[in-house]
Parts: structure tokens; C-alpha cells; sequence
């Protein structure tokens, strides 16, 4: 099985508590997803964030609805939890999420271990769509997240006069 990975960084200008907090809600994902994936959460809300806990979702995949469940199998509030699909499109899904103190804020580490699939058709696929738009999602979600810290920022400040 060829494992994939994407890692992803971004820096908010906010306390690690504050960063991680918005980050352990499940509903703050239908925030950070692109549209035309038609993210839709089916578990039970609000979701209460810890080890063991599962979220079933849906998202839509080429006009496909497809039912995906992830397991959040390490929560080591305000540094780091790991996601790992239960059941979903993927052979396998690994997304480690890692929050580091660094000057005056946090920095966000995304790191996603994933494999397709249908042998060397999968390869073709990742290579091809599924990358690109894993690329495309994960830089959706940092714009998102950056414009959401930054309102914060400003209401943060109109608060202050």
C-alpha cells in the first residue's frame, strides 16, 4: 500500500487555547470546507471532543454523497489530536493536527497520511485529482482560518477603544 502525505503549516496570531478551541469543535469544519464538497456533519450535535470519539459526516464526491467516519484516536488538549477514517473513500486517512506556541501565537501543523485505492489506478488518481484537490481543500481552510483569527482580531481591538 503507497502511503501518501500532505503537511501544511499556518500561523495565527492568538493563544494556543484560543486556536485549539476553534479547532475541537467538529461543526467549525463545515466552516473551513470548500462548498462543493457539501460537508454535512450526522453526528449527534454539539460534539464533545475526546479520544475514542467518533463523527460521521457526509461530503459529496463527484455528485456522490459518500459517508465517511473518523475515529479521533489521541486529543492532548491545547497541542495536538489525530483523526483516522473509519470508513470513507480513502484505503486509509491519518490527520495529525499539532499546535505549537511560537512567538505570541501558534503555529498549526497539518499532517495527512492517506492511500487510495484501486492499486495503480489510485496512483493515477492521486496524481492527477485527488493531490490537486487535497491541495485545493487544505488551502481553502488556511485562507478560511486566517480571514476567521483575523475578524477575531479586529473585534478584539474595537473592543480595547
Amino acid at each position: 500500500m503507497k502511503v501518501f502525505e500532505i503537511n501544511k503549516t499556518q500561523f495565527i496570531e492568538k493563544p494556543i487555547e484560543k486556536v485549539f478551541d476553534f479547532f475541537s469543535k467538529p461543526e467549525n469544519l463545515e466552516k473551513i470546507t470548500p462548498k462543493y464538497l457539501a460537508f454535512n456533519i450526522i453526528s449527534s450535535l454539539p460534539i464533545k471532543m475526546k479520544k475514542g470519539k467518533i463523527i460521521d459526516y457526509t461530503i459529496r464526491l463527484l455528485k456522490f454523497r459518500v459517508h465517511w467516519r473518523t475515529l479521533i484516536t489521541s486529543y492532548e488538549p491545547p497541542y495536538l489530536f489525530i483523526d483516522e477514517q473509519i470508513k470513507g473513500p480513502y484505503k486509509f486517512w491519518h490527520h495529525t493536527h499539532t499546535f505549537e506556541s511560537k512567538n505570541g501565537g501558534v503555529e498549526i501543523t497539518d499532517k495527512v497520511r492517506y492511500a487510495i485505492p484501486f492499486g495503480w489506478l489510485g496512483w493515477i488518481l492521486n496524481f492527477f485529482w485527488i493531490r490537486p484537490d487535497l491541495e485545493k481543500i487544505f488551502n481553502y481552510r488556511k485562507d478560511i482560518i486566517q480571514k476567521y483569527f483575523d475578524n477575531i482580531n479586529k473585534e478584539d481591538r474595537s473592543e480595547e477603544r
